[in-house]
């Protein structure tokens, strides 16, 4: 069963054709997100240090940051530009609802868009080290997507349909618990003592997306969970920026 469901979690966040021999619960393998993030990170994190030894930082982190993409299918970000154009244009919560059904992206969407993206190109490639480069990748994908099973947990769902929804009303919150607590394991491992302030920025910036998610639509959607996952990522990068410019990791 915990195959199945961190096999799930991977179908459905990343566009790797993994078949599985019967259908999936997706609010059972919301928990693994985290997980899933941890192999997503690991493979963005192994081309930017491997790179490192090749081109200039900053070129190996637009190639990871690229892979990343292609991993993802850009899933997250599509949510990200969908709440930007949403929450940046509409006036009231039915206009808001009616563009973030639109696959097409505005002014607000774009924007949002090429910010995350330069955010962590440029991010990751001022790490001191591909060690550093690596244990930052892993961290952010794991906290990014740790972040949006919390604001599962935290949040009242917008609407009584969709992803979001159906995550929020079926998930179990012991099993979303352990996924957390796990995830925050995985990046102590990656990063030591760092995890502290970095869980500490990741808790502020989710709830700053519920904050909003709640004022503009009522609470949270699918759309909000990819929003928060990559508001999450871009501070855990830049908090491991801050302490990088300070401190030594761990391991090296």
């Amino acid at each position: 069963m915990v195959r199945l469901n961190l096999l799930a979690a991977l179908q459905f966040l990343t566009r790797v054709p993994i078949r599985l021999r019967r259908e999936p619960s997706l609010p059972a393998a919301a928990p693994w997100f985290p997980m899933a993030g941890a192999i997503i990170g690991f493979a963005v994190g192994a081309v930017a240090a491997g790179m490192w030894h090749l081109v200039t930082p900053m070129v190996a982190a637009a190639v990871a940051i690229v892979v990343g993409l292609l991993i993802t299918g850009a899933f997250h970000e599509d949510g990200l530009a969908d709440i930007a154009d949403a929450f940046g244009g509409g006036w009231t919560v039915e206009r808001r609802r009616e563009i973030m059904k639109d696959p097409r992206h505005g002014t607000y969407g774009v924007a949002a868009l090429v910010s995350t993206v330069a955010v962590r190109i440029v991010a990751l490639g001022s790490l001191p080290g591909p060690a550093v480069m690596f244990a930052a990748a892993v961290s952010a994908h794991v906290i990014g997507r740790a972040s949006a099973v919390g604001l599962m947990l935290a949040g009242p769902t917008a609407r009584h349909d969709g992803l979001g929804a159906d995550y929020t009303r079926l998930l179990r919150r012991g099993t979303a618990v352990v996924g957390i607590a796990v995830g925050l394991a995985v990046t102590a491992l990656a990063i030591g003592w760092w995890v502290a302030p970095v869980a500490a920025v990741g808790v502020v910036g989710a709830a700053t997306v519920l904050v909003l998610a709640r004022r503009k639509i009522g609470g949270i959607s699918g759309d909000v969970l990819g929003a928060c996952e990559q508001v999450v990522e871009c501070t855990t990068l830049i908090t491991i920026v801050a302490l990088a410019g300070r401190h030594v990791l761990w391991w090296p």
